[in-house]
């Protein structure tokens, strides 16, 4: 994201989805857990990397993160159900 963050200063929502499905999403997708993930922490982790790279869209930076994920019509990477303390 780091790589990302440094190229692209202003992205808007076509260009951040495109950006984010070819570059940042393969990436935690690589990873078993991203798959199902099982561990409270580990959706924390990834839904912290998720948040940090919505806030990348300029025009909705100033919004929640569930705004964020409305506008930019993407779903959360951990479900509630799947939780485990």
């Amino acid at each position: 994201m780091g790589m990302v963050r440094r190229n692209f200063r202003r992205l808007d929502k076509e260009d951040f989805l495109l950006i984010y499905k070819k570059y940042i999403r393969p990436h935690m997708e690589y990873c078993v857990q991203a798959w199902s993930p099982y561990l409270k922490k580990v959706i924390e982790c990834l839904e912290k990397v998720q948040r940090s790279a919505t806030k990348m869209v300029h025009e909705f930076c100033h919004l929640s993160y569930e705004q964020r994920l409305r506008n930019l019509e993407m779903i959360p990477l951990g479900s509630e159900e799947t939780e485990v303390t």
